[in-house]
């Protein structure tokens, strides 16, 4: 492994899952890159939310919300990351998450990607397609998932 990619979110498992990819990429003298993705919709809600502000002068970008999402990553991976002797880059990215994961790994010529994987029913699947699931299809290299 030269190069990792490790998917920031917000929930323990994900947390718990940034550190391991953070150790086992100090072991082996590689890099790790830290991605956090801002989708679609939330960027659209947030984007909603703060125009529903009366005198707000001001609006929510795309560049704004790619800021936060690479600020976002920062953050995990300053807390989680504490101790474990291995640099990292944080990355933001805006819209389809496994579209952006994966363009993410390729771009950065990450040969790892680390993922928490979302419990869903059979249903949610079919109808909300599994990120999870595209990645480890799609991916041409080693996907280590955690689920909660």
């Amino acid at each position: 492994m030269k190069r990792a990619l490790a998917v920031v979110e917000a929930s323990e498992s994900a947390k718990e899952l940034v550190r391991e990819a953070g150790e086992l990429a100090a072991g082996v003298g590689a890099e790790l890159v830290l991605l956090h993705v801002t989708t679609n919709e939330e960027y659209e809600e947030t984007r909603t939310s703060l125009e529903r502000i009366p005198n707000l002068e001001s609006s929510y970008t795309a560049g704004q919300a790619l800021e936060g999402a690479r600020q976002f990553a920062r953050d995990i991976g300053r807390e989680v990351l504490d101790g474990v002797d291995v640099e990292y880059d944080a990355v933001g990215r805006v819209g389809d998450e496994r579209d952006q994961i994966l363009d993410s790994a390729d771009d950065l010529d990450c040969d790892h990607v680390f993922l928490a994987g979302r419990k869903r029913s059979p249903t949610g699947k079919a109808l909300f397609g599994d990120r999870t699931q595209a990645v480890i299809l799609d991916f041409d290299g080693a996907v280590t998932v955690v689920t909660e």
